[in-house]
């Protein structure tokens, strides 16, 4: 991880964002090499209905003042997991993983830290579409101090939890992975005085 990288407030206004350089700048390893293989093979890899899957965007978000996570319980996939989306043709996946937790959380003001600090790829299989591949790229994503969340449609519930909480909840592996590297990123980014 690089230390010293500016926590960006607002990115809707940026353009001309290629999404294999975004890629290009996570955690190297075999994550990264199958997201950046999908790039290149699948002109369609940012919509929903390439196959064998496509890129989406995450976020964990934390409050930074108390390094707390919050987790949603999926609707459609049953288990807890960090809010994030489909892609749906938008290169920048800052821009998606921020679009995404705020949309389900509800948290206004939310700021995203690049480059994401996690890569992943796995299966999901929801309820009437056949299972494939999420290409995940993983950002921070800090709230405001005491945010509240609210929930839509795609959450039955959103919980703050601290870190020693997500092996009792059941998350997988790659969540587990992404809290760690998130977490050790925001005292980067504290050290460094950009909190």
């Amino acid at each position: 991880m690089t230390t010293g990288l500016p926590v960006l407030a607002d990115l809707h206004g940026r353009t001309g964002v290629d999404p294999t350089d975004v890629v290009a700048t996570g955690p190297p390893g075999p994550e990264q090499d199958r997201i950046l293989d999908l790039l290149a093979a699948h002109d369609d890899a940012l919509v929903r209905t390439c196959r064998p899957g496509h890129l989406t965007g995450s976020a964990l978000v934390v409050d930074p003042t108390d390094g707390r996570i919050l987790v949603m319980f999926h609707t459609k996939l049953q288990r807890w997991l960090q809010p994030g989306g489909h892609a749906d043709g938008d290169g920048d996946l800052a821009r998606v993983a921020l679009r995404e937790a705020t949309e389900e959380t509800g948290i206004a003001g939310l700021r995203v830290c690049e480059p994401p600090v996690d890569l992943d790829v796995h299966i999901v299989n929801p309820p009437a579409e056949d299972a494939h591949e999420h290409h995940d790229v993983r950002f921070l994503v800090l709230a405001p101090a005491g945010s509240v969340p609210v929930g839509n449609h795609e959450s039955q519930e959103l919980a703050w939890v601290e870190r020693s909480d997500l092996e009792s909840l059941g998350v997988d592996t790659g969540l587990l992975r992404l809290a760690d590297r998130a977490l050790a990123r925001l005292v980067e980014l504290e050290v460094a005085g950009l909190l």
